[in-house]
């Protein structure tokens, strides 16, 4: 199905059918279940975590990282700057490359991957300042407003091809497991976490086509999730909390770290940690399963399939807010 999805983005096709029709009554009744119950609370808008982390490797020549995506990528759901996604990664990313980081947050909350290209232009307006990595946090909202993926997936590889041809690397977390929202019921959850699988294999499959690396959000970058969703979610019962997102950031600093070669870790696969070589639709719906695997684009049709060691992220009592930057700003 994920192949079916990126050969119907890459050649134009239409939206393809993920429910039977039998179905659609009884989903459609506990749409309006969940509806009472996500988002019962108030997730206050994201705090701006643009700026210069890493301070203490001085100010000059940072890295230049880029943010896109949803009010996941965006940080909906804390209140401070430091807990912010691309917050968290850029400290974590000054740690391991020994050098200041600066972020540019251009993600929307509530943004559908068709917001993408307005957030490319945004952030490659300023020529002589492009960024060295994105990271693309984006698809929850394609699947709750029930945009076709094989549109969802064409915007994402139009932005990846953009950013590459810029010179940037390209980290994408690939659409969350909504399975895993906790007041969502059967059969609704089922196919919440059907549909949430195959748009993420599908985005796979079409990042690393373009030259980019994915790593799988799932349900959320780990069974913390599964086990405390009280603790992992915040106060709308949708949006990550702080400590869900440290969890996520965790999770994708390896694979952020590595595409600029600063990471202490060796691409070969590790047969005993289930790397290997495999056909990229293969690869594609493994990492779909499994959160925090990364895949990235190897030799003709096939892909690395890796899970790559974690690392704890600067603690919140030693991290810093960001130093404003005086020559980017969110727009």
């Amino acid at each position: 199905m994920a192949r079916r999805i990126a050969a119907g983005a890459a050649y134009g096709g239409g939206s393809i059918g993920l429910l039977g029709a039998a179905a659609v009554g009884v989903v459609l009744a506990e749409v309006q279940l969940a509806k009472r119950s996500v988002g019962g609370g108030i997730a206050p808008m994201p705090p701006r975590g643009d700026g210069l982390y890493g301070l203490a490797f001085g100010h000059n020549d940072p890295l230049l990282l880029g943010v896109l995506g949803d009010s996941t990528a965006a940080g909906q759901g804390v209140r401070r700057a430091g807990q912010t996604p691309g917050a968290l990664l850029a400290s974590g990313l000054a740690a391991v490359a020994e050098r200041p980081v600066e972020v540019c947050n251009v993600a929307l909350p509530g943004a559908q991957s068709d917001d993408l290209d307005r957030q490319v232009t945004v952030l490659l307006e300023d020529k002589s300042r492009l960024p060295d990595v994105c990271v693309i946090m984006i698809g929850a909202n394609d699947v709750t407003h029930r945009m076709p993926p094989t549109e969802s997936v064409r915007h994402l590889s139009s932005a990846v091809r953009r950013l590459r041809t810029a010179g940037a690397e390209v980290v994408v977390g690939t659409c969350p497991d909504l399975g895993t929202i906790e007041p969502v019921y059967q059969p609704l959850r089922w196919l919440a976490r059907r549909v949430s699988r195959q748009l993420a294999a599908a985005q796979t499959i079409v990042v690393v086509e373009q030259g980019g690396r994915t790593v799988s959000l799932g349900d959320l970058l780990g069974p913390e999730f599964a086990a405390n969703p009280r603790e992992m979610f915040g106060a709308d019962n949708y949006h990550p909390s702080a400590e869900g997102y440290a969890t996520a950031a965790m999770a994708m600093l390896p694979t952020l770290g590595a595409v600029l070669g600063v990471w202490p870790e060796s691409d070969r696969p590790e047969a005993d940690r289930d790397e290997g070589m495999l056909p990229v639709a293969k690869a594609a719906a493994t990492a779909a399963k499994e959160a925090g695997t990364e895949v990235t684009g190897a030799r003709g049709p096939w892909a690395l399939l890796k899970h790559r060691r974690r690392r704890r992220l600067p603690s919140a009592s030693t991290a810093a807010e960001p130093s404003p930057s005086p020559s980017r700003a969110r727009q």
